[in-house]
C-alpha cells in the first residue's frame, strides 16, 4: 500500500503531499532535485522506501520518518528483502514503476547522524530504498495498492 507521497523543491527531507498528485515520467509533479548528477532523470524518477525499513531505523535510534530520507513513495506491505532491479509495480489503476537501482546513501543524510550513511551502505542493505523509472504515469493518492506485476 502507498502510505505517503512526498516531494520537495530539492534535497531532504521531502514533505507529504496532501491530496492527489500526478506521477509523470519525470517523477512526482512538483518534486525537485538539487543534484541532477546523482538524482532524477528517467532511471531515478522516484525513490521508493518501505515504511518497515523506516521503522527499523527509528528503532535503532535514527530520527527518521516518511520523507526524511528523500523518498517520494513510502510503501507498506512489501518485503524489502525481496525487492530487485527490474521488478515492476502497479500503483492503483493507472501508475506503474520499474525498480532500477538501490539508492546509494550520501553525506546529505548526516543530518540524521553520521552513522546512518554507514548503516545504509552495508552490503545487502535495502534500507535506503530503490530508485525507479515511471512506466505508466497516473494520479496517486495515499492508500492505493502497490502490486508487483510482470511486463512480459
Amino acid at each position: 500500500m502507498l502510505t505517503q507521497i512526498s516531494r520537495s523543491r530539492g534535497g531532504i527531507p521531502k514533505f507529504a503531499v496532501d491530496g492527489p498528485v500526478m506521477l509523470r515520467e519525470s517523477g512526482i509533479e512538483g518534486d525537485g532535485q538539487r543534484d541532477l548528477r546523482h538524482h532524477g532523470g528517467p532511471d531515478k524518477a522516484v525513490l521508493m522506501i518501505a515504511s518497515e525499513l523506516l521503522d527499523n531505523l527509528l528503532a535503532e535510534g535514527f530520527p527518521v520518518y516518511p520523507g526524511a530520507l528523500g523518498e517520494n513513495l513510502t510503501v507498506a506491505g512489501l518485503d524489502p528483502r525481496d525487492l530487485r532491479p527490474g521488478q515492476c509495480f502497479r500503483i492503483g489503476d493507472e501508475a506503474a514503476i520499474e525498480l532500477t537501482t538501490l539508492r546509494e546513501p550520501c553525506v546529505n543524510l548526516y543530518v540524521y547522524g553520521r552513522s546512518i550513511v554507514k548503516e545504509l551502505a552495508r552490503p545487502g542493505c535495502v534500507a535506503g530504498g530503490f530508485y525507479a523509472r515511471v512506466i505508466s504515469p497516473g494520479l496517486l493518492t495515499p492508500g492505493l495498492p502497490v502490486v508487483a506485476y510482470s511486463r512480459e
